[in-house]
């Protein structure tokens, strides 16, 4: 293979949850930048997204579902693939935090989190291998963690929770479906400038305890991730499977 087949996706669909900005609407450009056409997942329109994929001459469709809801995911699966062809990636990426004090951090927050970060991504998931499987396809699925997959946080008790979830997911998806030659990997972000950020942001005292604390002395941006899931997706990670990659700015290594 050359160098720019390992990261061809020509031909291949990619489900992407999220994808409306931010973070997943980067993982869904990059996919349509390597030749992937590109479902997009979420509650909300993703017009900005799906003129982004369009103008780079891949197609761009858009499942409405909220993932914060109990959903039929075989039949969602299925009703994508009927109408949009076979789904030979899946991004897992959708994702919502809520903080608070434990004493104080109430069981609504707890519940939503984890259905939308952990439940979800299991049930889509599990939708998506049954196809990849009955199909014969090699697929890829790429979750979302965070470095909050293997620290404690403070004041998101839920999200750390979901997050350690989704390594611990992600491992055990790459086991049972290895044999049917699909691989499942993480992509564990630092901080990143995106809104799931953004009261960190807003707070001058803890922005400056958090760059000091991030050897590269910044937050990350949506690209620097999305390069990252290009690998995990692409011809070029055949062999890597139950793999957490950090792109942390070198966090979890101090």
């Amino acid at each position: 293979m050359t160098i720019t087949s390992l990261f061809d996706l020509t031909g291949k669909v990619a489900l992407v949850t999220g994808a409306r900005r931010g973070l997943g609407q980067a993982l869904a450009l990059t996919l349509a930048d390597a030749g992937a056409d590109i479902i997009g997942l979420g509650p909300n329109a993703m017009d900005e997204t799906a003129a982004g994929v369009t103008a780079r001459g891949r197609a761009f469709a858009e499942i409405t579902a909220d993932l914060s809801k109990s959903l039929d995911f075989e039949a969602l699966v299925a009703e994508a693939v009927a109408a949009h062809g076979p789904i030979d990636i899946l991004v897992n990426n959708a994702g919502i935090v809520r903080r608070a004090d434990i004493l104080d951090f109430p069981e609504s927050d707890w519940d939503d989190v984890m259905q939308v970060n952990l439940k979800s991504a299991f049930f889509l998931s599990k939708a998506v291998a049954r196809h990849m499987i009955d199909g014969g396809i090699a697929g890829r699925i790429v979750n979302i963690a965070s470095i909050l997959s293997f620290q404690g946080g403070v004041r998101v008790p839920s999200y750390t929770a979901s997050k350690h979830g989704i390594v611990g997911l992600t491992r055990l998806l790459a086991n049972d479906l290895a044999p049917h030659g699909v691989t499942v990997n993480a992509i564990a972000p630092g901080y990143m400038d995106t809104d799931n950020t953004e009261a960190l942001r807003n707070d001058p005292d803890r922005m400056r305890q958090l760059i000091e604390r991030i050897p590269l002395g910044r937050f990350g941006n949506s690209d620097e991730l999305a390069t990252a899931m290009l690998f995990l997706a692409a011809p070029a990670s055949t062999y890597v499977t139950g793999s957490v990659v950090t792109v942390d700015g070198g966090w979890t290594a101090r």
